[in-house]
């Protein structure tokens, strides 16, 4: 299956290359548009490069077929200050993010699909009848649920030894002092509105306090509150560290037989996400 999504997606940018290639005339092109913001510019189409038998790459997400194991890179961007986010892009919500990366939330959402990861929305608030948010949530299947559980690790180099981490033993819960609970991840896979990727153009990756628009949020407790999450005191190397994320599978679950759909789009609802 992986062998053929490849095969279209070579297509298709084969099919850009030659239109890109043909002559045009420039008399006859209308006035240039007026410049874009760079969230809101459209990615580039995704180019799989293989790297060997069982690794791939898109962009700077690289992936495993056979363990399923995502990784990309990112850096350590806060080390005090209250977290709404564990991961966002660069153009994103920084000054609430414990790390940023460059990566495009495109490529690693291709790479979720690829390695049969589900998206589950169980996290997602329905839209109400006033075009708000509601009280309600998609209902989603157990099976559903148990694979789009993901387990999210950090790697880094501490004085030339590799050490890596849960993701969540660098973030601290202020009322109790402790680590975040040691609990899976879940993968929801964001919003399409308006014909947009929602996590593209907010660079949401990875939220603590529930977002529709990041790809991956918190699904523990004290996840609507934006006021207990800090980054660990000690535990986190200095601001600019760079480090690499690494996603895998849930243990306990097992991959869907094909590729996870594409996130379909909703009506009405904007994401739950503060300025």
């Amino acid at each position: 299956m992986l062998r053929c999504l490849l095969i279209v997606l070579g297509l298709i940018a084969g099919l850009a290359c030659a239109q890109d290639r043909a002559p045009v005339e420039t008399d006859s092109l209308p006035p240039a548009p007026e410049p874009v913001p760079a969230q809101q510019v459209p990615p580039a189409q995704p180019t799989v490069e293989r790297v060997d038998d069982s690794h791939y790459r898109i962009g700077e997400v690289t992936f495993d077929q056979k363990t399923r194991e995502i990784r990309f890179p990112a850096a350590v961007n806060m080390t005090e200050g209250l977290l709404e986010y564990a991961i966002v892009h660069t153009r994103g919500k920084v000054h609430e993010s414990l790390l940023a990366t460059e990566i495009s939330a495109t490529h690693l959402n291709l790479a979720l699909t690829l390695l049969r990861y589900p998206p589950s929305p169980e996290l997602y608030a329905l839209p109400n009848d006033k075009g708000g948010l509601s009280n309600k949530f998609p209902k989603v299947s157990k099976e559903t649920q148990a694979a789009a559980r993901i387990q999210v690790k950090v790697e880094w180099d501490d004085a030339g030894k590799t050490r890596s981490v849960p993701i969540n033993e660098w973030i601290q819960h202020l009322p109790k002092g402790s680590a975040m609970p040691a609990t899976l991840w879940v993968y929801g896979g964001s919003e399409i509105d308006e014909g947009r990727f929602v996590a593209e153009s907010t660079g949401d990756i990875m939220a603590i306090f529930i977002t529709n628009s990041a790809l991956i949020n918190y699904p523990g407790q004290d996840n609507s509150d934006d006021n207990v999450w800090l980054p660990f005191p000690k535990r986190v190397p200095a601001v600019g560290t760079k480090v690499t994320v690494i996603i895998a599978p849930n243990p306990e679950a097992k991959p869907l037989s094909e590729p996870a759909a594409k996130p379909a789009a909703k009506p009405a609802a904007k994401p739950i996400s503060k300025p």
